[in-house]
């Protein structure tokens, strides 16, 4: 397993995740330092982007890359990024391996960080999790499109949304989704596989969208004609929220969200 690290100056990071996310939208592991922050993806050799170590160039930033293999006991040391999370005083996501919720009136929502990107604690799942929470009215279908490991799927089904329907285009997000449903003893409507580029928006009264900004603005596009009463966006750049609240208008953006240079939108119809 090979640990690739891209090192950028704080004040450019951003355009710099926009670039590798282009290469690799599952995500990138993300470190915050004195005036820099680094991002790093694992893979094995032959499995990352080619990009030369040491002083590179990336969407026109000089950046520091470095390629590392990593420590035997990789698998150990990587539980420490998985931390428990407790949102709202309502809803609480951990791994398998952290101690159940104890607090009476807390929704518990086990997540194995293994199986697929999203486990509650990234930005931008995180945002839609706080999102959601903010709602008032916590009943009728849910939709989450871009559901990954299932965990928005799953809080809206312990919070009171039925029918949960997920979708992502990635089977091992659709497994994934699927299994931890179980796990959670929660029954979603559909988990269904959806190219949303090009397959039917499924219509829902709230949707949580958490997917990158090409995505978005494509199902923007497409929203069908009865439009959800919410819609969370997440998945955006801060500098790319703008001109995604646009693009779904006639909803009105209602409330805003941002976390480590990450950017969530709720949009009201």
């Amino acid at each position: 397993m090979i640990r690739l690290s891209v090192r950028a100056p704080a004040d450019a990071a951003e355009q710099v995740l926009a670039a590798l996310l282009e290469l690799t939208p599952e995500g990138v592991e993300q470190v915050d330092g004195d005036g820099w922050v680094e991002y790093a993806l694992y893979g094995a050799p032959g499995e990352l982007p080619s990009l030369p170590l040491g002083e590179a160039s990336v969407a026109g930033v000089v950046v520091e890359v470095r390629g590392e293999e990593v420590a035997e006991d990789w698998a150990e040391r990587w539980k420490r990024f998985h931390v428990p999370l407790l949102l709202g005083g309502r809803l609480y996501v951990r791994p398998p391996w952290e101690q159940p919720a104890v607090r009476p009136g807390v929704h518990e929502v086990v997540i194995d960080p293994g199986q697929a990107f999203g486990t509650g604690t990234h930005p931008t799942t995180r945002l839609c999790l706080e999102l959601l929470l903010s709602l008032d009215e916590v009943e009728g279908s849910f939709a989450d499109l871009g559901c990954g490991s299932g965990v928005l799927a799953i809080a809206a089904s312990k919070l009171g949304f039925s029918p949960v329907s997920a979708f992502d285009a990635d089977r091992a997000a659709v497994a994934a989704t699927d299994s931890n449903a179980r796990a959670n003893a929660v029954l979603l409507d559909r988990v269904e596989r959806l190219d949303l580029r090009s397959g039917p928006i499924p219509e829902a009264d709230v949707m949580a969208a958490n997917l990158m900004r090409p995505l978005l603005l494509q199902v923007a596009s497409r929203m069908p004609a009865q439009r959800p009463r919410a819609l969370i966006l997440s998945g955006l750049l801060d500098h790319e929220a703008d001109e995604v609240a646009a693009a779904y208008a006639p909803s009105n953006e209602a409330r805003r969200l941002s976390m480590k240079g990450w950017t969530a939108l709720l949009m009201r119809h």
